[in-house]
């Protein structure tokens, strides 16, 4: 069976053949920085509504970025830049002065807007109003919002059973809205919440939960700043978590050393100009990376064996003196069966098998010596393997090696991609609740939620595809181009009755639909948000655990939005009528009424409104961090895992899908990655330059992709070559125009995320020119 990606509607090509290509760039942000910011907020605004925007943004009374959650600083902040530029470029996307009305949507047919790209989507502007597409429609027309929520319920009412419906969530969703939802979900009665956490760092909740027992990270800001080695595999934070290399920077002032591990040298990982300094805008650049190891794609968990094997080795010429016994002996579980396992591993095939060289472990090795406090953060190209959890278990075996968690200092940094995704789960959003979750649920509202585990991401697309599921709901995000198997997904929810997006702009999502499908525009992050005469606030939970409050301060695009936490509340309302025990009304009246509830229901939320008003917000408890291990064994638990061997077929690569410096997630800033040095295409395929040669191919050749897996063959057109500096057999193409090559049943272990980030192609010349 063989599937050529050829509806325009899911992934137009728009293939110029040209690409202009620079050198890669040797420091990332300063004055360029400063530039293009300015050049976005502007293409999407007046400047007085911009710097507005801009002056608020991360601010202690202002509303929290709408990209990463990268944390604010707990102290001082700047008073006129407390952001980065794809922060600033979230900024215009969501704050853009462009809306569209009911004359859009009856100028440009589904089938007109499915031939543009989705950079082209995301700029056409803010959705103004409700619009609804009818059965067997062409255009989307406008619909009440009275009528949009009769609509819904009608569906959802109608469904033999309530697990016939999807509730996805996306990481922007405050946690009022997302407290909001899984109670009106559970209520309604299904656990059918997958959400964002599925497809990126559910690997790392599951690693860190079993190991040390809490699915978070367990380090706050100053715990790098007082680092003494810093270890940062899989994760380009130049590009998608930018404010992380001031933090990088201020710890290179302490004296910190910084080992940097990835396939692709990544510009902001080795020199940084702080835009906000005299030397940044200088061009002066801070060099950040001490050591870059350059592991072949997958290549992690067996460069971490082969370290500690080295200080395995160190600790048995000098007891004491490498690991931290005291810790181990009272803290964690399972260690003389971890080391045991590294006495049978050979270190030549561990070197092999990473694609780096025994010189450059030692190196590692030698940095981690004599050091106690040690952090560990990573990204998605950790988390989107088969063996993702095991590897990261791999990284947290190191940190108990070294006695290095729950110390100052020290601990894992998982750096999670958008702002609130930590959050929502935090809320309750998740496919599999803990039953104490639902007990409480029971206790305080009084009716009982439904105890069978949900769907997460590909299993929702796998119900849908298998119309097991014929009602699909997203709060936020853009469901198509952010999953796995493209065509697969489309499928799914094409075969739905009705799908309903929670959006701020148009994307793909709303133009592959089911048979009638909704957009329900909502307030953005920098918008105000008024309830009965009084403006409110949500709060946002970031990547180490901090809960602050979000507070926009601009006049929103038009009169007819409606805030997260409202739609919610009025689609309950709607649906279960008479029957609900949850006081949906009251909610909307002061966002204060729903965070009490919260404080009632999730752990660590006393005295929530209070606290969320002091400037800064609070910590939420974290027994990582004060070296508490809530684990099955009540220790810290190191874990035995064997590196996977890959054995490819000559004409056979590992592709990784990549984020140029132009996006965030499936949001498209613009087409350039100017750090990496590529202008204007999108659809390249980076190479090593022996794989090039090899295949009978030069740069600029244009080229097709082919997956093959489960008996499908998956096939993505016209690729340009690219020369890159990538370990051999390794290759890397942008997100999400490569989804389709990843299937839906390539998951992780345990974690069933899409295993993004290694997915097994062929390459031939394309004859399509």
């Amino acid at each position: 069976m063989s599937t050529e990606h050829t509806d325009a509607s899911l992934n137009p090509e728009h293939f110029t053949g040209h690409v202009r290509l620079s050198k890669p760039k040797t420091a990332a942000a300063g004055l360029p920085a400063v530039i293009y910011s300015a050049r976005h907020i502007l293409r999407e605004m007046d400047a007085v509504r911009g710097m507005k925007a801009l002056l608020k943004l991360n601010q202690k009374n202002g509303f929290d970025c709408p990209g990463c959650a990268w944390p604010d600083p707990d102290d001082e902040r700047s008073a006129i830049a407390e952001y980065c530029e794809n922060g600033a470029k979230a900024v215009a996307e969501e704050a853009t002065s462009k809306k569209l009305g009911p004359a859009f949507f009856a100028e440009n047919s589904i089938a007109s807007l499915g031939q543009l790209t989705d950079y082209e989507i995301g700029k056409k502007g803010r959705v103004a109003q409700p619009m609804y597409l009818a059965s067997g429609a062409t255009h989307y027309t406008p619909i009440s919002w009275e009528n949009a929520f009769i609509k819904i319920a009608a569906h959802l009412n109608a469904l033999s059973s309530p697990d016939e419906a999807i509730f996805y969530t996306s990481g922007r969703t405050s946690n009022e809205a997302a407290f909001l939802y899984q109670l009106f979900v559970r209520e309604f009665g299904t656990n059918n919440l997958p959400d964002c956490s599925n497809m990126c760092h559910e690997s790392s909740g599951v690693a860190l939960s079993d190991s040390l027992g809490i699915g978070k990270g367990s380090v706050t800001l100053e715990d790098l700043y007082e680092a003494e080695v810093i270890i940062i595999l899989g994760q380009n934070p130049g590009t998608n978590h930018p404010r992380m290399l001031s933090a990088l920077q201020k710890a290179k002032k302490n004296g910190v050393k910084i080992i940097s591990v990835n396939p692709l040298p990544e510009t902001g990982l080795l020199n940084f100009m702080n835009p906000q300094t005299v030397g940044g805008m200088l061009h002066v650049p801070t060099h950040l990376t001490d050591l870059f190891l350059q592991v072949k794609i997958n290549g992690d968990m067996a460069l971490l064996q082969a370290i500690a094997l080295l200080l395995l080795q160190e600790e048995e010429k000098r007891p004491g003196a490498v690991f931290d016994n005291q810790f181990i002996r009272n803290n964690t579980s399972g260690y003389e069966a971890y080391i045991q396992h590294l006495r049978q591993l050979q270190l030549e095939q561990l070197s092999t098998a990473a694609g780096v060289s025994l010189e450059q472990i030692r190196e590692a090795a030698d940095m981690l010596l004599h050091k106690k406090k040690i952090v560990a953060c990573w990204a998605m190209g950790l988390t989107q393997h088969k063996n993702a959890v095991d590897t990261i278990r791999e990284v947290v075996n190191l940190l108990l090696l070294k006695g290095s968690v729950g110390k100052p200092g020290a601990g894992t940094c998982p750096v999670r991609g958008h702002s609130n995704v930590q959050g929502d789960r935090t809320m309750g959003i998740f496919e599999r609740p803990s039953v104490k979750l639902l007990d409480t649920i029971r206790n305080i509202y009084g009716f009982e939620p439904p105890r069978k585990h949900g769907y997460d991401v590909v299993h929702a697309i796998a119900a849908m595809r298998d119309k097991k599921a014929s009602v699909f709901i997203a709060m936020g995000g853009n469901f198509l181009s952010a999953t796995p198997d493209t065509e697969v997904t489309a499928t799914a929810l094409r075969n739905c009755a009705l799908t309903v997006h929670v959006s701020t702009k148009l994307n793909r999502s709303h133009l592959v639909h089911g048979r009638e499908a909704l957009i329900l525009p909502t307030l953005g992050r920098s918008d105000k948000d008024v309830q009965r005469g009084e403006r409110q606030f949500v709060t946002c939970e970031n990547s180490m655990g901090v809960v602050q409050m979000s507070k926009g301060n601009l006049q929103p695009i038009s009169d007819h939005l409606l805030s997260e936490p409202a739609i919610v509340c009025k689609m309950a309302m709607a649906t279960l009528g008479s029957r609900s025990k949850v006081g949906w009304q009251h909610y909307m009246q002061h966002y204060d009424y729903i965070r009490e509830d919260i404080e009632k229901v999730i752990p660590g939320f006393t005295n929530y409104n209070n606290r969320v008003r002091h400037p800064g917000g609070f910590y939420l408890p974290n027994g990582a961090r004060d070296g508490n291990f809530f684990t099955n064994t009540g220790k810290a638990n190191f874990n035995v895992a064997t590196v996977t061997e890959h054995k490819l077929a000559p004409d056979e690569y590992m592709m990784m899908t990549i984020r140029s410096h132009d996006q965030f997630n499936t949001t498209i800033y613009g087409l350039d990655d100017r750090y990496r040095g590529i202008y204007q295409e999108r659809r390249v395929i980076l190479m090593n330059a022996k794989d090039i040669s090899e295949a009978g191919l030069k740069p600029n050749d244009v080229v097709d992709l082919i997956n093959q897996s489960g008996g499908q063959e998956r096939i993505v057109k016209r690729f340009l070559v690219v020369e890159y500096s990538i370990p051999e057999k390794c290759t890397a193409t942008y997100f999400p125009e490569t989804n389709p090559l990843v299937p839906l049943d390539s998951v992780a272990d345990k974690s069933n995320t899409p295993t993004s980030k290694l997915v097994v192609i062929r390459i031939r010349k394309s004859s399509e020119l």
